[in-house]
């Protein structure tokens, strides 16, 4: 069964999915204590209204015969960012991209651009008759002073009148929803990170940006020298700056910490001739959000089994890490419920995407040292991708228990809820009370489509060919809670490393080239050989043999792997790829490259997939192929 096709297989696999959701189980929690797996629950979703489309770009399109209302149409093919709800429940948070908008001075000429708007959710309209209100549409130049993009992850304050879109907050000065918000009312401020010692300049680049459930706070990442770094801060309205640009009113970020601890123990450590692992090192690689009651911050970080990208979560003052997801894939898109019990999450698991290099389980993460990148890069197919939302409650994965699909009901048809071609993108978001839950897709679309990879492009079957679209998933078993607002959350993370403008970021150190050997935990062992590349600058080639190891007891691991991996560009890796693992045990698995090998290249942001040569994974005598070339 596999995903590129969609046909008969996909049919099948939708029903599957609609009343199957354990497999693959995870033999480390098997009888070790799992609660009992929650029931299903009754979940119904539907698509929300949006504008309607504008025949084209040009100035004028979007007439008065396309909106009779005068209040804007939307680009086809843009993307649609839908973010959390109001406090009130009845709105959600989006950003849409205006075109066709008649030239000023028409009084529709306000709805043209990227905007933030809010959306209703429970089949009610405003006054107009619009089941949409655009809030930033005709806000004066003057009020939005050195702002950028309001563009991605939109998200509304408790307060119900601010929301952070992009690197902006959007200030209403009045609940979004009501009248008193008007376009002359509402203010746009930047935010900026200082990261001069003199406090000069534009600012350091952030992005990911999330507010922490306190509503005082913001986690965020940056790519820096290091890599990219996450960090933790204050958020501080500054309405008159002297110095920074801009010199406007602005939100500035104070105390800033790093998610980085240089006194903790690494992921991978050397001690003489051994080599240990410990996946639950305070590693925090890309920040993802808080939990509601905001103790935990979610990352994705240290791999627990080789080339299975998981969710982790740390708590912000004792550093303690836990682990949230383990079946075979990708995640990272990931939402808490405001009780804490539950989380939604997009992830590619039972798409069989990834499978043919994470399916078998318990394999050491040792070729993640030097291919975790491109491992995580797979999980899209450049404009595809294999995200569905997914129900977990806060166990995550355990052992045979890997959540609820939430869009399983349906045919799979054009259209569809559970159409495979609508593919889930970030964030899902829960609603205040914890009953409801929005998250957006978008359609497959040229060049991820129409040519021999992987089949003809799907039509569009939203109003206007729309590619873009927003769900609202309805629990509608579930009653409604009242979630009280988190406490504020100490500016101090105690594991962190406090940061200075200016300073140079601490780095992990790498590991050393040489012959280790790697003890399981139960038996057997790993000798592991580190080879660095020709210039000397890091590790480039990991090769492992296995001789009867285990972790468990239960599982054991024989056979070999040989991995390599280069930069062709900043961007751009190569791989090549040597396995012949075998894994019996709770299941009987290989993992096996084909004669000459697997060798692939593939851009980490583009997501363009191109190999030579097979690697494939077979569990109980299932086998699971790598996905075809981009075309």
């Amino acid at each position: 069964m596999r995903f590129q096709h969609f046909g008969l297989e996909t049919l099948v696999s939708l029903i599957f999915l609609a009343t199957h959701v354990y497999a693959k189980p995870d033999s480390n929690d098997i009888n070790a204590g799992c609660p009992t797996p929650p029931k299903f629950e009754s979940i119904k979703v539907v698509e929300l209204g949006l504008p309607p489309v504008s025949p084209s770009n040009a100035v004028g399109a979007c007439s008065s015969s396309i909106n009779p209302h005068r209040s804007g149409c939307i680009d086809q093919t843009s993307q649609t960012n839908s973010g959390n709800f109001l406090p009130d429940g009845n709105h959600i948070v989006a950003t849409l991209n205006f075109v066709g908008a008649p030239a000023a001075p028409d009084p529709a000429s306000i709805y043209s651009g990227l905007h933030l708007v809010i959306i209703r959710t429970n089949g009610t309209t405003f006054k107009n008759g619009d089941s949409w209100k655009c809030i930033t549409c005709g806000v004066p130049a003057s009020q939005m002073n050195g702002t950028t993009a309001l563009d991605v992850y939109p998200q509304a304050f408790r307060d119900g009148h601010r929301v952070l879109v992009g690197n902006n907050i959007v200030d209403g000065h009045a609940a979004l929803e009501t009248d008193a918000c008007t376009p002359n009312s509402t203010w746009i401020y930047p935010i900026r990170w200082n990261v001069a010692a003199n406090g000069t300049g534009a600012g350091g680049s952030i992005r990911e940006l999330r507010i922490h459930p306190d509503n005082v706070h913001l986690g965020f990442n940056a790519f820096t020298a290091v890599g990219e770094s996450s960090f933790f801060s204050r958020l501080s309205f500054n309405p008159k700056p002297t110095i920074g640009d801009p010199i406007s009113a602005r939100y500035d970020l104070d105390n800033v910490t790093m998610f980085f601890n240089s006194g903790n123990s690494p992921e991978y450590v050397i001690s003489g001739k051994n080599l240990s692992i410990n996946p639950y090192a305070i590693n925090v690689g890309e920040f993802r959000g808080f939990s509601k009651t905001g103790k935990e911050a979610y990352y994705i970080g240290p791999t627990f089994e080789s080339d299975n990208i998981d969710m982790t979560a740390i708590d912000l003052t004792t550093g303690e890490t836990r682990r949230i997801t383990q079946y075979p894939g990708y995640i990272d898109p990931i939402d808490a419920s405001f009780d804490d019990q539950w989380q939604v999450i997009l992830d590619t698991r039972f798409t069989n995407r990834t499978d043919f290099m994470d399916g078998m389980r318990h394999v050491p993460p040792l070729n993640d040292i030097i291919a975790v990148g491109a491992a995580a890069s797979i999980r899209n197919n450049g404009a595809r991708r294999y995200f569905q939302p997914w129900l977990l409650n806060r166990n995550g994965d355990c052992g045979t228990y890997y959540g609820q699909r939430i869009n399983a009901e349906g045919d799979g048809s054009n259209g569809a809820v559970n159409d495979p071609n609508w593919n889930g993108m970030a964030d899902p978001r829960w609603s205040w009370d914890d009953t409801k839950i929005s998250y957006w897709q978008t359609l497959v679309v040229s060049p991820a489509c129409g040519g021999s990879n992987p089949l003809p492009c799907p039509m569009s079957t939203a109003q206007g060919g729309r590619t873009s679209r927003i769900m609202l998933a309805t629990l509608t078993n579930r009653k409604p809670i009242f979630s009280p607002q988190a406490a504020e959350a100490s500016d101090v993370v105690p594991w962190g490393t406090p940061y200075t403008p200016g300073m140079t970021l601490p780095s992990s150190s790498p590991l050393p080239a040489g012959n280790y050997t790697l003890h399981g935990k139960s038996s057997g062992y790993a000798s592991v050989q580190l080879i660095e590349n020709a210039a000397k600058t890091g590790l480039s080639t990991v090769v492992a043999n296995y001789y009867n190891y285990s972790d468990d007891g239960r599982n054991v691991l024989n056979g070999y792997e040989n991995v390599t991996a280069g930069a062709l560009t900043t961007t751009t890796e190569k791989l090549d790829w040597y396995s012949n693992l075998t894994s019996h045990g709770d299941t009987y698995s290989t993992k096996v490259t084909g004669p000459g090998g697997f060798h692939f290249t593939i851009d980490l942001f583009t997501n363009i997939f191109d190999a030579n040569g097979t690697l494939t994974t077979t569990v109980d005598g299932v086998a699971y192929k790598q996905p075809y070339n981009f075309a």
